[in-house]
């Protein structure tokens, strides 16, 4: 089975190694100094107190890998615009497109029965170019739970977690998902295939749409923000506005928003991946985790105002540490 990494860095990395372990004929597809790296001594993964080093290839041109199987995604949310066409080598007729990316995917409305069905999200799809290029017929949808860093160029330290959920935005179980679940658990890890795909989006999203913008903007961690006072109960109402809007698009929580930020708690003293973005001085995912979710609200006629001032706020402050573009005309 022949799977591209497409942006086979710390989570990428991780699951790449894996899969290398268990067979599949992988390639990296990654740049800079982690590429070079990669190709000069391999690619190295520390997790559980071991260390392993595979020899995939490792490259910065789609052609040089050729059509795949499947194609897993793992760059930042807005990386993918202007990398789609990038991909397009990687894509044969039966290409699937696996999309481990944080926040509302671009194929989110794909095959969903409703008023909205096969409408793009214009906040992580500008135009419509990703619906156009990277055809959400061919995705998969995909949420990964484990944590991962690359420590140094070529070194990946897998932290925890091993689970990497899948399903088919029709909810069915087909063959190539059914494919893929089977080669991630033979990787060992956990690849459960569920009919309700978005709901495990949203479950996901829902803490992050709240604890990463609030992170940037106070430069607290996950604990601080889910168990003091006065910032919990901002995230809460954040994430009760959402959850709102996600139910009038037909999602079903699993649990409820005081156990979810309870697990937000239990995590630690944890910067969150916007934190840390903006800390680098690097392009943070506002759009994907909650400019998405502030665009499904209108589209549904919810009102979200403590979302709506958030998202206003954590956009400035990037625009003013150069993390998001000056200007940017959003949907109203």
């Amino acid at each position: 089975m022949k799977i591209a990494i497409f942006g086979a860095g710390a989570m990428g990395g991780f699951i790449g190694v894996r899969l290398v372990q268990a067979g599949a004929d992988v390639t990296f597809i990654a740049r800079g100094t982690h590429l070079a790296a990669m190709r000069e001594k391999g690619v190295t993964l520390r997790s559980g107190g071991e260390s392993v080093t595979v020899r995939p290839l490792c490259t910065d041109d789609p052609a040089e890998a050729g059509p795949q199987d499947y194609v897993l995604i793992t760059l930042k949310a807005h990386s993918l615009p202007s990398a789609a066409a990038q991909m397009v080598p990687l894509l044969g007729p039966q290409t699937a497109i696996v999309t481990g990316i944080n926040g509302v995917p671009y194929w989110y409305f794909h095959g969903l029965e409703g008023p909205y069905r096969d409408r793009p999200v214009e906040s992580v799809d500008p135009g419509g170019k990703l619906w156009e290029t990277l055809h959400p017929s061919r995705a998969i949808g995909a949420v990964l739970y484990p944590a991962a860093e690359v420590v140094e160029p070529g070194v990946i330290e897998h932290t925890y977690g091993d689970r990497v959920t899948l399903g088919e935005p029709d909810g069915s179980k087909s063959a190539r998902v059914e494919a893929l679940s089977k080669l991630l658990i033979r990787a060992g890890l956990k690849a459960p295939v569920r009919p309700r795909i978005r709901d495990e989006l949203w479950v996901k999203l829902w803490g992050n749409l709240a604890f990463n913008p609030l992170s940037a903007l106070t430069g607290a961690t996950l604990d601080t923000l889910a168990t003091r006072g006065d910032l919990r109960t901002v995230a809460r109402t954040m994430m009760v506005e959402a959850q709102a809007v996600a139910e009038a698009l037909g999602v079903r929580f699993p649990i409820d928003v005081d156990k979810r930020i309870q697990g937000a708690a239990e995590v630690g003293a944890h910067k969150t991946s916007m934190l840390q973005d903006l800390e680098r001085g690097r392009p943070m995912e506002i759009d994907a985790l909650l400019g998405a979710v502030v665009e499904l609200g209108q589209l549904v006629g919810k009102p979200m105002p403590a979302c709506e001032l958030v998202l206003t706020l954590v956009r400035e402050r990037a625009r003013q540490a150069g993390c998001y573009p000056a200007a940017v005309e959003h949907v109203r």
